[in-house]
């Protein structure tokens, strides 16, 4: 007759080596799935993103009066550089807007603005640039970028100095293909300057 415990002895043994064998299969599925998982991971087969190619930005700048509607060296300077930069080169659409600080009257204001942005269109013209790119726009005083005056009412030079200018945009290729209608402002603006009668006065 088999002795009792012998026989449990056996079945606890035999359940441990099974026990054992079931634990080494699943480490080595493990390391299996692990492993493949390195493969797809490893850095040679990493793809890098491709980054998107992209046309330049619009070119914006601005260029300063002291007074009236002269270029300053400091102006042609800067023009310099916009006639250099990619977005005139690549044949992309400038709007020049003009602008004045409230030192005068409305009209006087309107003819000063339009002065100075045809005075850019002139000096980018004499340098190359093919004159039906260029679109020209006069907001007078409308528009101002700092105070025209400061708090008790009294002139603001540093703020009007900064008002005297004309704003220039260069627009990327891609945008020059686009649908490029004026603004609402825009279109006030160039049928205000339409109806000026013509002056001289280009102080302000």
């Amino acid at each position: 007759m088999k002795d009792p415990f012998n026989t449990s002895l056996a079945i606890a043994a035999l359940s441990l080596a099974l026990g054992a064998c079931g634990e080494q299969r699943a480490s080595s599925s493990q390391e299996d799935v692990a492993g493949e998982k390195r493969s797809i991971f490893r850095p040679e087969f990493q793809v890098e993103p491709i980054e998107e190619l992209r046309s330049p930005s619009s070119l914006e700048t601005r260029i300063l009066f002291p007074e009236g509607a002269d270029l300053t060296e400091d102006a042609r300077a800067e023009l310099a550089t916009v006639l250099a930069s990619s977005q005139v080169t690549d044949g992309g659409a400038i709007v020049l807007r003009g602008h004045s600080d409230s030192g005068g009257g409305d009209e006087a204001n309107m003819r000063v603005s339009l002065a100075r942005a045809e005075a850019v269109r002139d000096w980018l013209v004499e340098n190359g640039i093919a004159e039906d790119r260029i679109s020209v726009i006069a907001f007078g005083e409308q528009n101002p970028a700092a105070p025209n005056a400061l708090p008790d009412g009294t002139p603001d030079e540093e703020g009007r100095a900064a008002n005297r200018r004309v704003e220039i945009e260069v627009r990327s290729p891609d945008q020059a293909t686009q649908d490029s209608r004026p603004t609402l402002a825009e279109s006030l603006a160039t049928a205000a300057q339409e109806d000026e009668p013509e002056d001289d006065d280009t102080t302000q």
